[in-house]
This record gives C-alpha cells, structure tokens and sequence, in this order.
C-alpha cells in the first residue's frame, strides 16, 4: 500500500465513523439527543459536540493549524483547569443541535485541510500525551482520532437505542440479525437467563 493509499484508507474510515455518529440523531426531537440517559450524563449531542473539540484539538491545533472561529468549548490555550469539566460532554440551553452538528462539520473540514495538507509522518505535539509519545505524526493521530471516534459510536449506538430502540451500524448496513421485535425479545430473555444461572 502506498503512503497516499494509506492516508485515504484512515481517511475513509475517519469519515466513516463522522457519518455513522450523526446519523444516531437523524429523526429525534431536540429533547432527545440532549438527555443523558447515563450516571455519567451521556447524551448524543454531547457526544458530538466533544468529536467537534478532538477533531479541533487532534487535527488543527496539535498541529499549529488553529481553527480561527470561536468555539465556546474549546480552549485548549486555557489548559485542563480553564473549563469546567465536561464543559464538552452536553449542550448548554443557547447551544442548539444545528449548531453543534454544523460546528462538528466545519470540524471535519477544518480536519480534511490538514489531512490533505501533511504528509502521514509530519509530526505535531500532543503535549498531555507522556512526554516520549507527546511528538505524534499524522498517521497515529489518525489513528487515534478514528479510534476515538468509533469509541463514541458506540456509546451513541447504545444510547439510541435506549431512546428509541433503534439499532444498527448505518442505514442499509444494520449489521444485525434481520429478525422481528418478538425475536429480539425471546433472544434478550435468553442472554437475561443465563446471566441469572451463572
């Protein structure tokens, strides 16, 4: 595989899991995609809104390639004690889901330029990372930013599906048993019952 295969491959899988994680609000009202349904507060647009900020962080500012719109949670210039935690983790009452969805998508276009722009082993600076690592090329931030991206998929796969019982991995590519509500429903007795017998 050549160097410029690879970039496109982690790429493709990048957006990819951008595509998959907006889909998990297609079809909700405003309420929905806010509410956490966690102990931790985990909600869809929450989860959005802090892809936003990684891709941000990740892909502009680790590389000296700084987004130049203001993004009221995202400040790494004030370190981890200047925002309240989990200031990215839900969206405040004037923060509306457009508007974290679009900033997500300005995210991804402000992330593509620098994808496009450095080579795979162009080296940025993730300084919370431990201090040999904290030198990162472009290919394992890549790497770790689909890693990231796929890891809050899944929470959204969970949390949708307790909103709403919707499940899968994308529209026309479910990657799920084809089976009806009834046996789901006898399928999750019997994950309950040997759970009980164990």
């Amino acid at each position: 595989m050549t160097t410029t295969s690879l970039k496109a491959d982690l790429h493709r899988h990048l957006q990819d899991a951008r595509e998959t994680m907006l889909w998990k609000l297609d079809g909700l009202a405003e309420r929905e995609t806010r509410r956490p349904l966690t102990p931790t507060g985990t909600n869809l647009l929450g989860l959005v809104k802090h892809l936003a900020g990684v891709e941000l962080l990740y892909l502009g500012w680790v590389f000296d390639r700084h987004y130049t719109e203001p993004v009221p949670w995202f400040r790494p210039d004030l370190g981890p004690a200047g925002l309240p935690p989990n200031t990215d983790q839900w969206a405040t009452h004037e923060e509306s889901g457009a508007y974290i969805v679009d900033t997500y998508r300005k995210a991804w276009e402000h992330a593509d330029a620098t994808i496009e722009a450095l080579s795979l082993d162009a080296v940025g600076h993730v300084p919370w990372w431990p201090e040999q690592a904290g030198a990162a090329s472009l290919h394992r931030v890549l790497v770790h930013l689909i890693a990231e991206t796929e890891r809050h998929t899944g929470h959204a796969d969970i949390i949708r599906e307790l909103i709403d019982g919707a499940a899968g991995y994308r529209p026309g590519a479910k990657r799920l048993p084809p089976e009806d509500a009834q046996w789901w429903a006898q399928y999750r007795n019997r994950v309950a019952a040997a759970a009980e017998r164990s």
